[in-house]
């Protein structure tokens, strides 16, 4: 199986640091280029602003100063020094323009890189992770944290670098022109430093309580959106309406408070400048006309702008460093996804279309043919092709979610060729967890379960999956054409197929009604169809695949009687020739069953046919009988 590579994946404690150099490996991995460049033009724009703010001095003391001391100046020396400074900041200008595009660049690539590689290491993720995760939040992965991350990269950490290097640069001149000055300036600032850090840590608190309300909100509105019909029928708008207000009332508190200490920031560290201006100004003017340092008027000049232009950076950078932070909370929920392990398949048996010749030998074709087998490679570099009939062992199987609570109990039974099987029991008896042990959503606790006697543990997943066809009670329709929900079953089908199968299922007379036939475009919901509509294209889909062995987990167990007849006939035209699993709360769609098994708390308390369960008067009896009802 084709697995997602993703840099570094050492367990995230949380440190910023450590989050920020996993995301540059991973952003070097396909972009090293543009930041090399990126970060030389930084290099060049932070120089260029130092450089020509040091002109400043010699033009006043090397050129201005000695005109003013002269009847007739001459001008050219002072225009060439202007050009020469007009350049500069001409290259640091370009710098700025070069490095902002190539990161622009950068974070647009970088965001449909990682939101095509989530998407491709999400469905590579076993079924438990989707069980036990909100959708609204692994949606806000998608969508916010992704979108907070590429604004990170395309604005804030070039700022943020950019302000580094001229803090560098600009600290470095002044202590050249003056380091009696630059002390006295680093005292101011960091006094205003230790007020930002104060100010920083309390909002990136709140900026991480922000991202995660999002995905609460996210996740809420996901609901209740699926769950309208539910509310509706219930009146319980208010409720909902409450539920919403009080995730909304978080997100605000989070986001006021995260948006209200950081723009404090600002303003604190620009008002600085001001100060220092002042304090620059009067103290250097002191110096210079008592010649207590040797300083002169070029370089005080120099200094007060190098001054102003040390405060804009660290403004940039605590105003910059609380949208790195979001961008890192973004970046760290994306790598929590990536860190989840995926679907382990160690199957060496793969599903095969085969021919047979009238010694009955098998023979693999890439041809569709109405033959299947099991591919086994031996340990002599030959292959074993066995005939997929559809006998379904389970031996003695048992199985834990977590590990503690046991929630089947040494489960065994035998579902012969074309046998119809079906399980009866309460909600939450283990019905369906013994067909997801099947299918492999979950792997067994002990026991094994064998397909054609092989051990379904050595079968690859997708082949083993690709040999069952399911019928669910919630139907999961996409956004296409009728016909290409149908060929959901197999994308490879041809329309003719296409229509045989709704034939089969008793669907071709409805989709024929509607306005484009089969070409009718249904949304994702399948809101426009019925509950019994949305049936009869899920058994197409199923029959247009051709699976030997079926599952009918509900299938009937939610559409009006009248319907139910159609879905009924349709279900048991796919059942026919197949190896079938049922399971259903109406007794009357199962009674046709070879044997049916009746759960109760994950064990199998009786089993047989409809005849002789009704003969043993047990519970299949009772509830056959409407004595007890399934819960």
């Amino acid at each position: 199986m084709q697995r997602t590579r993703v840099a570094g994946r050492a367990k995230l404690d949380g440190s910023a640091w450590q989050i920020l150099w996993r995301l540059l490996k991973y952003i070097m991995q396909k972009s090293h280029f543009a930041l090399f460049i990126a970060f030389f033009s930084v290099i060049v724009s932070a120089g260029a602003s130092v450089v020509g703010t040091l002109f400043i001095q010699r033009l006043i003391d090397d050129y201005i100063t000695p005109l003013m001391k002269v009847a007739h100046p001459n001008f050219t020396p002072l225009l060439h020094m202007i050009i020469l400074m007009g350049a500069i900041y001409l290259l640091g200008v370009i710098g700025t323009l070069l490095y902002s595009q190539l990161m622009i660049m950068t974070g647009q690539k970088l965001q449909k890189r990682i939101r095509d590689e989530m998407f491709t290491h999400m469905q590579q993720l076993p079924l438990s992770y989707f069980d036990s995760n909100d959708y609204g939040d692994v949606m806000s992965r998608y969508t916010n944290d992704v979108d907070t991350l590429r604004q990170m990269v395309e604005q804030s950490f070039p700022m943020f670098i950019n302000a580094l290097f001229n803090v560098v640069f600009t600290l470095t001149a002044m202590i050249t022109l003056s380091p009696t000055l630059t002390i006295i300036s680093l005292i101011v600032f960091a006094l205003s430093i230790f007020i930002v850090r104060k100010l920083s840590s309390k909002s990136s608190y709140y900026f991480r309580m922000q991202q995660k309300a999002l995905g609460n909100i996210d996740g809420y509105i996901e609901e209740m959106l699926n769950g309208q019909k539910v509310i509706k029928v219930f009146s319980h708008e208010d409720q909902a309406k409450a539920g919403f207000d009080k995730r909304n009332e978080a997100l605000r508190q989070d986001a006021s408070m995260a948006n209200g200490l950081s723009t404090m920031l600002f303003p604190i560290m620009g008002n600085v400048g001001n100060i220092l201006y002042v304090l620059i100004a009067v103290v250097g003017g002191y110096f210079a006309v008592n010649h207590i340092t040797p300083i002169t008027l070029g370089e005080i000049a120099a200094f007060v702008q190098l001054s102003r232009s040390f405060s804009q950076p660290i403004a940039q950078i605590t105003m910059q460093l609380n949208s790195i932070i979001m961008g890192l909370a973004g970046a760290q929920r994306m790598f929590q996804l990536f860190d989840e392990p995926v679907e382990q398949d160690s199957g060496d048996t793969t599903l095969v279309y085969v021919t047979e010749n009238e010694q009955h030998e098998l023979t693999e074709t890439s041809e569709r043919t109405d033959k299947w087998a099991w591919k086994t490679p031996e340990k002599d570099g030959n292959v074993k092709l066995t005939p997929v009939k559809g006998h379904i062992e389970f031996k003695d199987v048992s199985f834990s979610y977590d590990g503690k609570k046991t929630v089947l109990h040494h489960i065994s039974l035998d579902a012969k060729p074309g046998e119809k099987m079906a399980f009866v029991g309460a909600t939450g008896a283990g019905k369906t967890t013994i067909t997801n042990m099947l299918n492999r959503f979950y792997d067994i606790s002990s026991g094994q379960i064998l397909y054609d006697g092989i051990d379904i543990q050595n079968i690859q997943k997708a082949s083993l999956r690709l040999s069952m066809g399911i019928v669910l009670q919630d139907t999961n329709l996409f956004t296409a054409s009728i016909r290409d929900n149908i060929r959901y079953g197999r994308l490879n089908a041809t329309d003719e197929e296409a229509v045989e199968a709704a034939k089969l299922a008793n669907a071709d007379s409805f989709i024929r009604n509607l306005p484009k036939g089969y070409d009718t475009v249904i949304d994702g919901s399948g809101s426009d169809l019925s509950q019994g509509q949305r049936q009869l294209l899920s058994i197409a889909r199923a029959a247009i695949a051709d699976p030997p062995t079926m599952i009918m987990d509900e299938a009937t167990s939610s559409i009006d009687t009248r319907t139910e007849a159609l879905v009924q006939s349709g279900m048991d035209n796919l059942m026919k020739g197949r190896t079938t699993f049922v399971i259903a709360h109406r007794l009357s769609t199962i009674h046709n069953s070879d044997e049916i098994l009746v759960i109760e708390d994950g064990r199998i308390i009786e089993a047989g046919n409809h005849e002789s369960l009704m003969q043993e008067k047990g519970e299949y009896y009772e509830l056959y009988t409407g004595k007890t009802i399934l819960e």
